[in-house]
C-alpha cells in the first residue's frame, strides 16, 4: 500500500540524513503499475550520499530501484531560488543537529498592532468588521556556541463578525501564534549551520541589514518597531517560502 512504502522509504532514506519531504505517487495510468517517490533533503551532500548507497539496489523489494538527482527547475525552466524555511522545518532542523537542549526560544515581544486599538470601544462596536495585527519578536540563543539571534513577524486577520466574541477569541490566538511562528522563522535565517566533516556542528550568526535589532533593548525594540510597522509586514511578506503550519 501507499503507506507502506512510504514508510519504507522513510525509514530507509533516513538513515542519510534529514528529510525535508517525501512524497509518494502511483506512476501515470499509461506507464507500468507501481510508484515513484520524490524524496528531498535538508542537504545536498545527505542526498547525494543517499543516490550513491541506494541507486541500482534492492531496499525492500525484489526489484532494484532507480534514484536520480533531481535538478530544481520551474515550470519555465528557470532555477528555483533560495526560499526561507518555515518555523516547523527551522525547529527540525535545529533539533536533529543540536538536539532538543541545543538551543531555547523566548518570546520578548508580542504586541497588539491593531488599527482598530485607537478607536473608543463604542466606535469599535458600530463597524462590520474589525482587523486584528499583531506584531512578535522572539530571541534564539545557541548557548553552547555563544550565538543568540532575534526575530520579528508581523500576522493579521479579518474578523467577520466583530460581534461575535467566540471567533473574536479564535482568531485572537490564531494571529497570536502566527505572529510568533512568523519570528522564529525570522531568527533562524540569520544563523548558519555548518555541518564539519567529523560530524560536528558549529552556528554561526549571519549578519544581515537588520542586524540592529539583535543589540536592542526591549524597550528600544518597543520603539523601533512602532516607528516601523509597515516595513515590517513588507518584509515578511517577501522572505516567506510557504504557508505556516494551519493553526487551530
Amino acid at each position: 500500500s501507499d503507506a507502506e512504502i512510504y514508510n519504507c522509504l522513510c525509514s530507509t532514506f533516513s538513515e542519510f540524513g534529514l528529510l525535508y519531504s517525501l512524497r509518494v505517487c502511483e506512476n501515470a495510468s499509461q506507464a507500468e503499475p507501481g510508484y515513484y517517490a520524490v524524496v528531498k533533503f535538508f542537504s545536498a551532500v545527505d542526498a547525494s550520499r543517499a543516490q550513491s548507497a541506494t541507486d541500482g539496489k534492492t531496499l525492500f523489494q525484489h526489484s532494484p530501484v532507480k534514484v536520480r538527482l533531481c535538478t530544481k527547475l520551474n515550470e519555465r525552466g528557470f532555477h528555483y531560488r533560495s526560499y526561507t524555511l518555515n518555523s516547523t522545518k527551522c525547529q527540525e532542523l535545529a533539533n536533529y543537529y543540536l538536539g532538543f537542549n541545543g538551543w531555547t526560544k523566548q518570546i520578548i515581544l508580542l504586541q497588539n498592532i491593531s488599527g482598530t486599538e485607537q478607536l473608543e470601544d463604542e466606535e469599535a462596536k458600530l463597524l462590520p468588521s474589525r482587523n486584528l495585527k499583531f506584531l512578535c519578536a522572539v530571541e534564539i540563543n545557541f548557548r553552547n556556541h555563544a550565538v543568540h539571534s532575534r526575530g520579528v513577524g508581523v500576522a493579521e486577520e479579518d474578523i467577520e463578525n466583530n460581534k461575535d466574541p467566540t471567533e473574536y477569541i479564535m482568531k485572537l490566538r490564531k494571529v497570536q501564534k502566527f505572529a510568533v511562528q512568523k519570528a522564529v522563522s525570522d531568527a533562524f535565517q540569520k544563523v548558519l549551520l555548518i555541518i564539519l566533516g567529523n560530524g560536528k556542528v558549529a552556528v554561526e550568526y549571519r549578519a544581515d541589514n537588520d542586524e540592529s535589532v539583535d543589540s536592542l533593548t526591549i524597550e528600544e525594540l518597543h520603539g523601533l518597531i512602532q516607528v516601523n510597522d509597515l516595513s515590517w509586514t513588507q518584509a515578511q511578506q517577501q522572505r516567506e517560502e510557504e504557508v505556516l503550519s494551519d493553526i487551530s
